[in-house]
């Protein structure tokens, strides 16, 4: 598969996943073991250098993500466990909902 077309169905899949674990939302914790394994095995098929590019953007999706199933599944839940696998900075969500305040902050320094 293209490295492009690669990336692009990660972050979907990244990006639905994040929307679909949202604590405003019903959510389906039987969906949630396969979902994670393929985003962790599909993360590490991405190449060194996309992986790279993409890390900060998708320590803050994945990150939004955990701060929205810790309350649900626990700190110390296998999903848990594996999603934390694959977020590498230092700057991570404080909750579900920093999105909106980046995006705040994003306008008001253009």
């Amino acid at each position: 598969m293209h490295k492009y077309r690669q990336l692009y169905e990660f972050a979907a899949s990244a990006g639905a996943f994040e929307g679909y674990v949202y604590p405003k939302k019903a959510m389906d914790p039987k969906y949630l073991p396969g979902w994670v394994d393929h985003l962790v095995t599909a993360y590490w098929m991405l190449d060194e250098e996309v992986r790279q590019e993409i890390q900060s953007s998708l320590d803050k999706t994945v990150g939004r993500a955990i701060k929205s199933l810790i309350p649900e599944l626990g700190e110390n839940d296998e999903i848990i466990r594996k999603l934390k696998t694959v977020v590498k900075g230092e700057n991570l969500p404080e909750t579900p909902d920093d999105f909106e305040k980046e995006k705040w902050f994003e306008k008001r320094q253009e």
